[in-house]
């Protein structure tokens, strides 16, 4: 009889590598495969935010891939006149998921640290250098057409498949699911440069958003000696000439010349805002470019990817254990979909604004826009935190009662943990957790309850205040929390708290944690 997995993953990127370590973490029985043999030794994402960090550390790569990580810049705004316009900083510590909020990375050792992760599980099974054709799906599963680099062909068997295979995804393709055009599309050039003593001597400090009308062009400060530049193109010049060492170290003539550094890797990219129409076909899910591409104007295309694999990869886990079965199992997976194209395509018109501003063509209009944010700031530039640009989940699995914090992502403090302080994370898990400060009682754990933490005076305390910071901003005494640390939904008092365990016994079919009596 032919050996079924849980889950085949195509492609072994970023996403598919953070898939398949989070399945096979979960106990799954996976299979991932790609036609690389090697990850790619350049970067290409290069931006990375704390909700990210969050997940490598529940995959437990953290603290290895932390030398290739350093935190973002400020970013300043220079306008058509060449005058400062706009400073972006970082918000103050304590953080709110226990890491710098923004960081830049470089890309192909913290990649190789994902397959590794992936590829050191015992329940997962990693091909490299082989090509998917083909899936089919039946009522039992979905068969892969697997060619290898030597023409040896097999069929792989699994109860579901998520396509994690770029923008060109057979996976999509094979399932018929389609991507809708959300009308952005420029040509740019992408250039990285290995820069040296002399180079760095004569680049700017902080990264920088050049928003000039003849050709917009940001530079970013990535790790080390690592610099990027995205520069727009015109509609007359030819990409392909564009990307040539040569045509590229002019473009770079205003910053460098060819003795102050290295070409690391030049392209020339359409930039797209794409999202397909549904994420899921039956048993075939798509994640990742796969499923969207967008601008790269808040570096969020990495991101996006493994936000996507993250809210999906505990829902199979869930149906896959029989945790959720019958129509809440279908519609579990259907959230999915609904959770991460909503989240997507709102992100995405965040970035096309942003774009907007930055690229503005028109000299006039590009001076209004300077006299504007200059206006805003009362004359004088000062620094501004960075804002949350990320929406939160509007719909899917959620609670039905409203509130602020529904659907955002629930903080990580510090908390003690015998006399030393650890990420709340590491002491109590990645699973369903219902976090309880000291204005409500506790309800007892129990069986396949959520995990209950209680921060406070009573309970476990935390170092810094940032849980009970956010529970105040709130108006909030309790929070359950998912396993893609997303809120349920928040309570109150001590009956919402039991309506809202109510509700997510409901939702899921198991015995929600016993309310303890009232103190």
């Amino acid at each position: 009889m032919q050996h079924i997995y849980d889950v085949a993953v195509v492609g072994f990127g970023p996403s598919g590598a953070v898939a398949a370590g989070l399945l096979g973490q979960a106990g799954l029985s996976t299979y991932v495969c790609d036609r690389s043999t090697e990850v790619y030794d350049k970067p290409r994402a290069i931006a990375l935010d704390h909700e990210i960090m969050r997940v490598f550390q529940q995959l437990g790569v953290v603290d290895a891939l932390k030398p290739w990580v350093e935190p973002f810049t400020p970013s300043e705004y220079y306008g058509v006149d060449g005058q400062l316009i706009k400073r972006l900083t970082m918000v103050d510590p304590p953080y709110p998921l226990g890491y710098t909020p923004s960081n830049v990375f470089t890309q192909p050792p913290v990649e190789r640290l994902l397959r590794e992760r992936a590829q050191g599980l015992p329940n997962v099974k990693v091909e490299l250098g082989v090509t998917v054709h083909a899936i089919a799906q039946d009522a039992a599963g979905v068969t892969l057409q697997i060619e290898s680099d030597d023409g040896c062909t097999e069929a792989v068997r699994a109860r579901y498949v998520v396509g994690c295979d770029g923008a060109w995804s057979v996976v999509r393709e094979s399932a018929g699911l389609k991507l809708e055009d959300l009308e952005f599309d420029e040509p740019w050039l992408v250039v990285d440069v290995r820069v040296n003593e002399r180079g760095l001597a004569k680049l700017p400090k902080t990264s920088v958003q050049y928003c000039e009308p003849d050709r917009p062009s940001t530079l970013v400060i990535g790790p080390g000696n690592h610099r990027r530049w995205e520069i727009s193109l015109h509609e007359d010049e030819d990409p392909k000439e564009a990307a040539t060492p040569e045509r590229t170290w002019q473009y770079l003539s205003r910053w460098l010349t060819r003795d102050d550094g290295e070409l690391w890797r030049q392209a020339s990219y359409r930039f797209h805002a794409l999202v397909a129409d549904r994420w899921r076909n039956g048993r075939v899910f798509i994640a990742g470019d796969a499923a969207h591409q967008q601008p790269p104007f808040l570096g969020q295309g990495m991101c996006q990817g493994v936000r996507d694999v993250a809210n999906l990869s505990w829902k199979l886990a869930a149906v896959v254990k029989g945790d959720v079965s019958g129509a809440a199992a279908q519609s579990l997976l259907d959230s999915y979909g609904e959770e991460r194209k909503a989240h997507v395509r709102e992100l995405t018109s965040r970035i096309k604004q942003i774009g907007a501003v930055i690229c503005e063509r028109d000299v006039s209009k590009a001076r209004q826009r300077d006299a504007q944010l200059l206006a805003e700031a009362g004359g004088v530039v000062k620094d501004v935190p960075r804002q949350e640009i990320l929406p939160r989940l509007e719909a899917g699995t959620l609670s039905a009662v409203p509130s602020a914090a529904r659907g955002t992502i629930f903080p990580q403090p510090r908390v003690l943990a015998g006399s030393h302080p650890v990420l709340m994370d590491q002491a109590f898990g990645c699973g369903w957790r219902l976090v309880v400060d000291d204005a409500l009682t506790a309800p007892a754990q129990h069986g396949s309850s959520p995990a209950v933490i209680s921060l406070g005076h009573h309970g476990v305390r935390e170092c810094d205040g940032v849980v009970a910071d956010w529970m105040r901003r709130h108006d909030c005494h309790a929070a359950l929390v998912r396993p893609d640390h997303y809120v349920f939904g928040v309570a109150a008092t001590q009956a919402q708290l039991s309506t809202l365990l109510a509700e997510y016994e409901r939702h899921f079919g198991v015995a929600s944690p016993r309310q303890a009596a009232c103190a």
